[in-house]
C-alpha cells in the first residue's frame, strides 16, 4: 500500500488529505472517502486502507482544515452533555454542503493531475455527517461520480434543495443507504421518505439492532455483524459501478 499526506488547494486554503491505494496495477478508481463528525483519526484511515486494499485509490480529507490546530474529538468521551461533544458541535458548524462541495471540486481537480488515479468513474462514501456530502457529489457531478453510499447519514431529508433525499434524478450513478434500526438521528419516518425517492437500482437498507456508529471498532456502538455486512455492502457497490 502506498500512503502520502498531500496538501490540496482550495478556495479557502490548503486542505489536509490522506491518499492511498495499492502498490501495483494502477491506474486505480478514485473513491471520496468523507469524515464522520470527530474529525481525521487513525480509525478513518484504516477505514480508506481497507478500500485501498481491494484496488482502489482512497482520498480522505480533512474538511475541519478551516479551523486552525484542532484536534480529532476524543469519541470515548462522546457524552450528551461532555465538553468533546459540544467541541465536536462547533468543528461541524464550520462546513456545510456548499463548502464541502467546493473542497470535493478541488479533490477533482487533484484527481485529474494523478498518474497514478483514473480520471473516473468516482465513487464516494460519508459517514455520519457526511453521507450528504457523497450524496451531493453524486448530484453535482453526475457525469464523473457513478457511486455513492450513505452510512448511518444524518440530515437525509431536510428542507433545503440539497437535501439527499431530493437529489435521486440528478445523479447518474447508483447510492446506497446503510441506515442503523435504532439510529435517532435517522428515525422510520426519514428511512420510509428516502425510500420513496429512490428505487432501485438504489437502496435503501436497514440494519437490525444496530445504532449510530456501529462501522467504527473504537465507538461504544460498534456492531461487528453489521460492520462487516457495511463493507460487503461497500465492496459490491464499487465493483459494479468502479470496477477494479
Amino acid at each position: 500500500m502506498k500512503e502520502m499526506q498531500v496538501e490540496i488547494a482550495t478556495k479557502e486554503g490548503r486542505m489536509g488529505t490522506f491518499v492511498c491505494h495499492p502498490e501495483r496495477g494502477g491506474p486505480f478508481a478514485p473513491i471520496i472517502l468523507y469524515m464522520d463528525a470527530p474529525g481525521i483519526r487513525e480509525e478513518l484511515r484504516d477505514f480508506a486502507r481497507r478500500l485501498g486494499t481491494v484496488g482502489y485509490a482512497v482520498l480522505l480529507p480533512d474538511m475541519y482544515y478551516r479551523t486552525a490546530n484542532y484536534t480529532p474529538i476524543d469519541t470515548n468521551k462522546l457524552t450528551p452533555d461532555s465538553p468533546e461533544r459540544a467541541r465536536m458541535t462547533e468543528l461541524m458548524k464550520t462546513i456545510n454542503i456548499a463548502k464541502v462541495m467546493d473542497d470535493t471540486d478541488a479533490m477533482l481537480k487533484f484527481i485529474d493531475g494523478e498518474a497514478a488515479i483514473k480520471k473516473q468513474p468516482i465513487g464516494a462514501v460519508g459517514y455520519c455527517m457526511s453521507g450528504q456530502y457523497a450524496v451531493n457529489a453524486a448530484a453535482r457531478h453526475p457525469d464523473r461520480f457513478a457511486a455513492a453510499a450513505a452510512i448511518y447519514g444524518t440530515s437525509l431529508v431536510t428542507d433545503q434543495p440539497t437535501s439527499p433525499h431530493s437529489l435521486a434524478s440528478k445523479i447518474s450513478g447508483e447510492v446506497y443507504f446503510g441506515c442503523a434500526e435504532k439510529d435517532h438521528y435517522t428515525p422510520p419516518e426519514v428511512i420510509a421518505t428516502l425510500k420513496q425517492h429512490y428505487a432501485a437500482p438504489h437502496e435503501v437498507e436497514v440494519y437490525p439492532g444496530a445504532d449510530h456508529a456501529f462501522g467504527f471498532p473504537q465507538r461504544k456502538a460498534f456492531h461487528k455483524a453489521s460492520a462487516e455486512r457495511h463493507w460487503e455492502r461497500l465492496f459490491a457497490l464499487f465493483g459494479r459501478r468502479l470496477g477494479r
